[in-house]
């Protein structure tokens, strides 16, 4: 089964990223990662705001304090209010590494998972030299026992909590595994029929169908739970990255793309890359997981303000 998306938001994100539903605000929140700047978009309005921050933001999570995100900047995780452009510190990621952070995602559990990407200062292929670490609610960060990555990706969680998506975009290739306290040893889940395409990021739905990405093959494919292809979804766009479940009943996929890379007649062909697109789809969402440990008491320690 195959449906197309349509253009919900007109943009030009060099590369757009990393976009969750709030069902509080009714909104969704993306990034576009090359020009460090936090988008957000009211459905029931139309009203489209940015933040510009002090580096590229990569992934980021909604926060149980009303008002939060939980950013994860190239270099480091921060909390941030958008109303008051507050912005607080957590803890470095990688220091001393040629890497910065990338996907990520919050456990049904508030805890926020996310993976490192290896940045290059040549041509030179990208190594897997990052990890896969969690930030837990009393902020402590923990490297979990997975494999060393390149680019990470297709972070995201079964309805239950108790199983884990991830990848690495190098390979065509989507594992799991068993997810808790403890990841379990990781398996294949899905491997892309297509060549030329890179998984990227991930959602799941209520039914425990993964919705993945596929950059470089225009399209978010769904996988049932047992890793069976059911539906493609065509994107205007060769470079999805990742879609979220939005609109009051959830049942609205959002999904972002990027012109990163693209040449001048790639760009002409597809006139829409960068920009945020939208499809009605049958199969309903679950309200994004949000980071569960309270700013509050980091803000009593102090914080920096960006204007």
């Amino acid at each position: 089964m195959t449906h197309a998306a349509e253009v919900a938001v007109l943009l030009n994100n060099e590369l757009g990223e990393g976009v969750l539903w709030c069902d509080r605000e009714q909104a969704l929140y993306w990034t576009d990662i090359c020009a460090s700047t936090l988008w957000r978009y009211r459905v029931e309005h139309g009203a489209l705001d940015h933040w510009r921050l002090p580096e590229r933001l990569a992934s980021f999570a909604l926060c149980e304090a009303d008002g939060w995100l939980l950013l994860g900047l190239a270099s480091h995780l921060a909390f941030f209010q958008p109303a008051s452009q507050t912005l607080v510190t957590i803890t470095e990621v990688e220091a001393g590494l040629p890497t910065r952070v990338n996907d990520g995602a919050c456990d049904r559990d508030g805890r926020f998972v996310f993976g490192t990407l290896h940045e290059p200062t040549d041509d030179a292929p990208r190594e897997p030299i990052g990890g896969y670490y969690r930030l837990n609610r009393d902020l402590s960060l923990e490297r979990l026992p997975l494999p060393d990555v390149a680019i990470s990706n297709s972070i995201a969680f079964s309805p239950d909590g108790e199983r884990m998506y991830f990848c690495d975009s190098v390979s065509p290739v989507i594992q799991c595994c068993d997810y808790g306290e403890r990841c379990g040893a990781p398996t294949v889940f899905a491997t892309i029929d297509l060549s030329g395409g890179e998984p990227d990021g991930s959602v799941v739905d209520r039914d425990g169908g993964l919705w993945n990405a596929q950059w470089g093959l225009g399209r978010v494919v769904r996988y049932h739970p047992d890793g069976r292809l059911d539906r493609v979804i065509d994107v205007p766009a060769s470079q999805p990255t990742r879609a979220v479940f939005g609109g009051a009943q959830l049942d609205t996929l959002y999904i972002t793309s990027a012109r990163l890379g693209l040449s001048a007649n790639a760009i002409t062909a597809q006139p829409f890359a960068g920009a945020l697109f939208a499809v009605r789809v049958d199969v309903c969402g679950l309200p994004e997981p949000r980071f569960a440990g309270p700013p509050a008491h980091v803000i009593a320690a102090g914080s920096s303000h960006q204007h």
